[in-house]
């Protein structure tokens, strides 16, 4: 192992500041983790894939470091610090804020308008099955489906950086318009602004998107309940792998590509099965990890997980035994994640099954009354394990 290591080194060291950041962590890491290394028993067989392995050691040496520098501040604290920009705001106002996409105003006939944005820094710029353009677009039209909204209309703007080839602004143009026409949702304003050269990095979009939320759905995380199925529509893990491959110039065989599309068909398709739904999300950053964890916690809620009926390919699986990463924490740009009564689940697993979008769509567990608001998943093997997030996101820049 440690001859495996010393003819890493450069690589490790490479990998380590992208993510760290800093060539002094990056410095103290490497050496921690050479000593480590000289103490393992030469004899004994740690991994599947040793060099994964070794990276995966490193990036918790540096996990170490950061606790070991200060006490790191929680979520809810994090909150409290962003939440400060609503200061002076009517509390039911602030309240409303927090939802991942806002109800404005009461449409006609009981809809409510709903409205989001989001901004999209990919890189790189081209990856297999998408691109940064198409998607800015499926990103924003998830984001109002996942509210339970019809998208309406989408806007876009550029941040240009000088000197971006021409050709590379034309095809991510057309790629935004193929993606908008696909979804059926058109793009009816826009702003383009150009920054010196050195200070951006291509093309950042920022995309906003209106929609109407439906009379009678309400969903929102603030619904789910104890006793609720958990469905994932198809494989996890294929957008952040596919970056990942992209970036390092891999080539890791089968068909791998980002699962880049957009949701409000499938969404809309859950809703017709069980207008009762209680909350749906599109795991991106963070992955599916992200998001069981996320509603755990702030539902104060169990959420019991089975390991073994989440979808993942065998190429995904193969890139993250190689490169020490856990497929649960990859972003996803096409799947989503339905909390239902369980008494609806197979109408909705039968309903998302007959989408195109959703035909490997799975219950992989189960919302409990536990109120240590864990994720708690059964492994391969039958031991359970606890579901967290890591200090770092491990795929900076996935969308």
């Amino acid at each position: 192992m440690l001859g495996l290591f010393l003819d890493n080194y450069e690589d490790f060291r490479r990998r380590l500041r992208r993510r760290l950041r800093s060539d002094d962590l990056v410095d103290d890491v490497l050496q921690e983790t050479y000593l480590r290394v000289r103490r393992l028993d030469p004899n004994d067989e740690h991994a599947r894939h040793p060099t994964g392995y070794l990276f995966r050691m490193a990036l918790n040496m540096a996990a170490d470091h950061h606790r070991a520098s200060g006490r790191l501040l929680t979520g809810d604290e994090v909150d409290d610090l962003i939440n400060g920009v609503h200061d002076g705001l009517d509390p039911s106002t602030v309240l409303s804020s927090r939802q991942e996409v806002l109800a404005l105003s009461q449409a006609g006939g009981g809809a409510r308008i709903a409205f989001t944005t989001d901004s999209y820094v990919v890189t790189p710029l081209f990856f297999p099955g998408g691109d940064i353009g198409e998607l800015a677009v499926n990103g924003t039209i998830n984001d109002l489906a996942m509210g339970g909204a019809r998208p309406l209309a989408l806007s876009l703007a550029f941040i240009l950086e000088e000197g971006l080839p021409l050709d590379e602004l034309r095809r991510v143009i057309a790629s935004v318009s193929s993606a908008a026409a696909r979804a059926g949702v058109p793009i009816v304003t826009g702003d383009t602004k150009v920054v010196g050269r050195g200070n951006g990095d291509k093309i950042f979009i920022n995309t906003s998107g209106i929609g109407l939320v439906p009379p009678g759905v309400d969903l929102s995380s603030l619904r789910v309940r104890p006793g609720d199925a958990i469905l994932l529509s198809g494989t996890i893990g294929d957008h952040g792998a596919t970056i990942m491959a992209a970036r390092e110039g891999l080539e890791l065989g089968g068909d791998l590509r980002s699962d880049t599309a957009a949701l409000h068909e499938l969404a809309a398709a859950v809703i017709d099965a069980c207008p009762d739904a209680h909350a749906m999300r599109d795991p991106t950053r963070g992955g599916l990890a992200a998001v069981l964890v996320e509603i755990a916690s702030r539902r104060k809620l169990g959420i019991e997980v089975d390991e073994r009926a989440i979808p993942i390919s065998d190429t995904v699986r193969g890139a993250c035994e190689l490169y020490g990463l856990d497929p649960l924490l990859l972003a996803n740009e096409g799947k989503l994640v339905a909390f239902v009564p369980a008494a609806s689940a197979d109408a909705v697993l039968a309903r998302l099954r007959a989408h195109p979008l959703g035909r490997q769509a799975v219950a992989i567990g189960r919302v409990t009354e536990d109120v240590t608001g864990r994720v708690s998943l059964r492994t391969p093997l039958g031991s359970r394990r606890i579901l967290d997030l890591p200090y770092a996101e491990p795929l900076p820049r996935i969308c």
